[in-house]
């Protein structure tokens, strides 16, 4: 079996991608995909603490697969509802570059 701290350091290193993506993309759909590596960076932290804990306590624990499923479903409808916000925002003005929608200031 892999050991834990190398899924966990996998797991922070998909979260920092994840945060530079968000932080220096320019294009929106590549902000929502930096986003989602973050949420599976979050799922696989959870799977992997399930599956020491139970190889550890000795019986299967599946709250983690089950906090990770949830979290997944999650992240679809995030991903659903980004989209179309995305999708109205180009057919209105052209453009997905978030640094050029400046709707929300006063």
């Amino acid at each position: 079996m892999i050991p834990m701290i190398d899924w966990l350091i996998f797991a922070v290193l998909l979260l920092m991608v994840g945060a530079y993506g968000v932080l220096t993309a320019k294009n929106g759909i590549i902000v929502l995909m930096s986003i989602e590596i973050m949420l599976n960076s979050a799922n696989i932290s959870l799977v992997a603490f399930s599956a020491y804990s139970s190889e550890l306590h000795g019986y299967n624990d599946l709250m983690g697969q089950v906090i990770a499923l949830a979290s997944i479903t999650v992240a679809a409808a995030e991903v659903a509802v980004g989209l179309a916000i995305l999708l109205v925002l180009y057919k209105r003005y052209g453009t997905i570059d978030v640094d050029k929608m400046n709707i929300l200031r006063w």
